[in-house]
């Protein structure tokens, strides 16, 4: 069992930044692969970026790639993303979720286990 709890979400204007963390405590195993995922009102679930712990090896969605960047801190197992240059369509529920793969994946049916989501709003 994993347990993920995303914290950092808030208000921002169009430009600005916020930085999200996600706390990964329980059966943890150095070959997982963490992602974040964001979900706007009304939309499907979609794809941000994900990271391995072993390799720190980054993917990202080509709407987020250049703005976004995500970390992990193994000691403390935390996976951070940095979220630069916000756009009002960045506004969603944004989640992580591990994955007991290395393989790169960006479908959300491909990762187990999930937070609880924290909410990011830009305005324009």
């Amino acid at each position: 069992q994993v347990q993920l709890v995303e914290s950092g979400g808030g208000f921002v204007q169009a430009g600005g930044s916020l930085r999200l963390s996600c706390a990964v405590s329980g059966r943890t195993l150095s070959w997982y692969t963490m992602g974040w995922f964001r979900q706007a009102p009304g939309k499907e679930r979609e794809f941000v970026g994900a990271i391995r712990w072993d390799t720190g090896s980054t993917w990202y969605s080509d709407s987020v790639q250049g703005r976004f960047t995500i970390s992990r801190d193994n000691a403390k197992n935390t996976v951070a993303l940095q979220m630069n240059v916000l756009k009002p369509e960045d506004t969603a529920v944004y989640y992580c979720a591990t994955r007991a793969s290395v393989a790169f994946s960006s479908s959300r049916s491909d990762y187990k286990y999930w937070g609880q989501g924290t909410q990011v709003t830009v305005s324009s």
